[in-house]
């Protein structure tokens, strides 16, 4: 079984938390699956979940290199020269990152609103950048972009290999297979 899940913000990609933060449990019922991969409880947006291991390794093993694409609002507008460094790979304090491909986009326009909403600030701009990689290290996308000066002010996946988030809503799944 593969199930596409739109990660809310503020839920962690996991199903318990000693803690009581939120999890997976609240919006999942499925028995004996688990995330292929994670999203960090403050990014949003496409997680699988699968019930079978070696799909789950083909997903998430660096040998494979799935793409996974976001979109990343950031503080600042990019400049030429720095989305040339994303794509390039960047130099962060674990080594340089891969290549990636990075582009200014127009703020989508079917982006759900986020609780609570990104702080704005009247002095400084934000921009919208679409970057794909083929590696997963932790929180790598927010760490990349602020090695080049655009921090990240909320971070979506929209893409993992061929598997897409479309139009599916927060909170809710899709069944691939």
């Amino acid at each position: 079984m593969l199930l596409l899940f739109n990660k809310p913000y503020g839920v962690l990609s996991q199903f318990t938390d000693r803690s009581g933060r939120p999890t997976l449990a609240a919006h999942i019922d499925e028995k004996n699956i688990y995330p292929a991969g994670r999203l960090d409880a403050d990014s949003e947006g496409l997680l699988l979940l699968t019930d079978d291991g070696a799909l789950a390794h083909r997903l998430t093993d660096p040998r494979h290199k799935q793409a996974k694409t976001y979109l990343a609002q950031v503080e600042g507008a990019p400049s030429q020269e720095q989305l040339e460094r994303l794509c390039h790979g960047v130099q962060l304090n674990d080594g340089p990152t891969l290549p990636a491909l990075a582009r200014s986009v127009n703020a989508p326009a079917w982006l759900w609103a986020r609780t609570p909403p990104v702080r704005f600030r009247k002095s400084v701009p934000d921009a919208w950048i679409e970057l794909t990689l083929h590696e997963g290290r932790n929180r790598q996308v927010r760490r990349m972009t602020a090695a080049v000066g655009l921090p990240t002010l909320r971070l979506v996946r929209v893409r993992v290999g061929e598997h897409e988030l479309g139009d599916l809503a927060p909170g809710h799944t899709r069944r691939v297979r």
